[in-house]
């Protein structure tokens, strides 16, 4: 399996992401994109997120492919936390990139910016975004109720898994 590298988001990346994400088996995926346009103009507000400490997101290559995303929201309240996220292409599901890509980016978040804490928030349902937190040494914390909003604005409980530097 190739090695997947992680890069900070680019607009030219819009394309590709907006296809991913309008995948419509992408039922635990609360994003939603909808135009091309849109998500061009998301993209180019990332270097801003990064400079306020909000958000990092990185694209996530597979054989020099744009097969995903990953990042995480920087608790405004908590700065030391962060709350990891990421979505991977449909035909990479079940490769192992998602649980490398959480492992770089902790490198990112511990390392780099001196966080203390990542989480990672799944719908009970999403058993591999699970073994993606415990393949990664994430431990359980408890069920979040009503926290996560799906695609058509109904709030679902999530399982909380968290990672914190010891």
């Amino acid at each position: 399996m190739p090695k997947i590298k992680i890069r900070y988001q680019q607009v030219k990346d819009a394309k590709r992401f907006f296809e991913i994400l309008n995948n419509p088996n992408f039922i635990y995926l609360e994003i939603k994109v909808k135009s091309l346009a849109e998500e061009k103009e998301w993209l180019a507000k990332n270097l801003d997120r990064r400079k306020n400490n909000y958000e990092w997101n990185y694209t996530i290559l597979y054989g020099g492919k744009v097969v995903g995303a990953i990042g995480f929201k920087i608790n405004q309240f908590r700065k030391y936390i962060g709350e990891i996220g990421y979505f991977i292409d449909e035909k990479y599901w079940g490769k192992g990139i998602a649980s490398q890509a959480v492992k770089l980016i902790e490198k990112e978040g511990f390392k780099k910016l001196g966080l203390k804490r990542m989480e990672i928030l799944m719908r009970p349902e999403n058993k591999s975004s699970e073994k993606v937190a415990i393949k990664n040494g994430y431990k359980k914390e408890g069920l979040l109720k009503k926290c996560l909003k799906d695609k058509a604005g109904k709030l679902r409980d999530a399982w909380i898994y968290a990672k914190t530097l010891t």
